[in-house]
């Protein structure tokens, strides 16, 4: 199996197999548009449907935690709050196998001393192992803000040297277009699945940011790479020299996201099934999803949006056309009788000879020996 991914990658890089990732772009566009679409409208269905699920500190409240129980059914807690705060609509959540949070609305000095006791004597712990604390919702106001801050200034930054490193602006805008969809969809995932958004999941989709950047500035150096001097011959567009960096990036990319995914996979196993509600849970439910949907934009969206902003340029319109004409021209003069290879070139090829997307030159793509006299 690893030999044939190998031959698989070798392949891809060579032009031996090829896949028209640029070509088919306007399904691409399609699915990233529905993604979008129905991550937002997610997202609208809980803010109507009373909100999103957003954790104690971003609405404030008092939470207490129970240690050391032998039961963690949620029975007993709900009980206690209701012989204390009958008007009360506790959140009630298992931390691990021996611990018991209860979240609720700002309680009076008494009414968590009262609790405490009622929670330690539902449960049958020492008052001791109830901790309590208030959390004010301006923590999480304050949380959101620096997070939006640091988005502006992340956003900025990078355009900035993409810019420069590239040399392109369209670059800079197709990336950031690209990330902008790995946001809402990871952020439209995260609703559907109902967790709450606390301070982790933040710290979460933040860092995703620099990986779907990382993995598409890996893509578009190739992509420069392959189209340097892309004016000066008459073999390939610029669209299959584009499609040709993302099919020699594919196997690395698939590489890198597995090797990601898996130990975030862990460790939301872990989070969500062996420990619970909790920091770990949360933060690696948003590393996830934005891993996996950055890998997918990186190789499907921002190459074919670049590719489509560039082909609005004069100079690169008038190249296809040109390629496109004199490969028309060479069909046409060679009808059956020309090779494959030859009835995909065009006339005239000068400049650099890469291969074509799709096609093996084999022997010919070797430098050619002078004969000694």
């Amino acid at each position: 199996m690893a030999t044939g991914f190998a031959q698989w990658g070798n392949d891809l890089y060579t032009g031996r197999r090829s896949y028209a990732i640029v070509g088919r772009r306007k399904r691409y566009f399609v699915a990233a548009v529905v993604a979008v679409v129905l991550s937002l409208a997610i997202v609208g269905v809980r803010v109507a449907g009373g909100g999103l699920n957003l954790g104690i500190e971003f609405r404030g409240g008092s939470e207490l935690t129970v240690s050391s129980v032998a039961d963690t059914s949620q029975e007993p807690a709900a009980a206690a709050v209701q012989a204390i705060a009958p008007d009360e609509v506790p959140r009630i959540s298992s931390v691990g196998d021996d611990t018991v949070r209860v979240q609720t609305s700002q309680l009076t000095n008494d009414q968590v001393q009262d609790l405490r006791l009622e929670l330690a004597d539902a449960y049958g712990v020492d008052a001791g192992e109830v901790t309590s604390a208030f959390i004010g919702p301006a923590w999480g106001q304050d949380v959101t803000q620096k997070a939006l801050i640091g988005l502006v200034v992340f956003l900025l930054l990078v355009s900035l040297v993409m810019t420069v490193y590239f040399r392109n602006w369209r670059m800079a805008l197709a990336a950031i277009i690209a990330l902008f969809h790995d946001l809402i969809v990871t952020i439209g995932i995260y609703a559907l699945v109902g967790w709450e958004i606390t301070p982790a999941t933040v710290i979460g989709v933040l860092t995703i940011l620099a990986y779907s950047i990382y993995d598409t500035v890996v893509v578009f150096d190739k992509v420069r790479e392959n189209t340097t001097g892309i004016l000066d011959q008459t073999r390939s567009t610029y669209a299959e020299r584009a499609n040709l960096a993302v099919n020699q990036t594919m196997v690395r990319s698939i590489n890198t996201s597995v090797v990601a995914l898996l130990p975030v996979a862990a460790i939301l196993f872990i989070g969500a099934f062996l420990f619970g509600a909790g920091t770990l849970r949360d933060i690696a439910l948003a590393l996830f999803v934005g891993m996996a949907v950055g890998a997918y934009s990186s190789i499907f969206l921002a190459t074919p949006l670049e590719v489509t902003l560039r082909e609005r340029e004069p100079a690169i319109a008038e190249h296809t056309r040109t390629v496109l004409d004199q490969r028309a021209d060479r069909v046409a003069d060679l009808g059956e009788a020309g090779s494959d290879d030859a009835v995909l070139a065009a006339a005239g090829v000068e400049g650099h000879r890469q291969l074509q997307p799709g096609s093996h030159l084999g022997n010919k793509a070797q430098p050619r020996r002078r004969r000694p006299r």
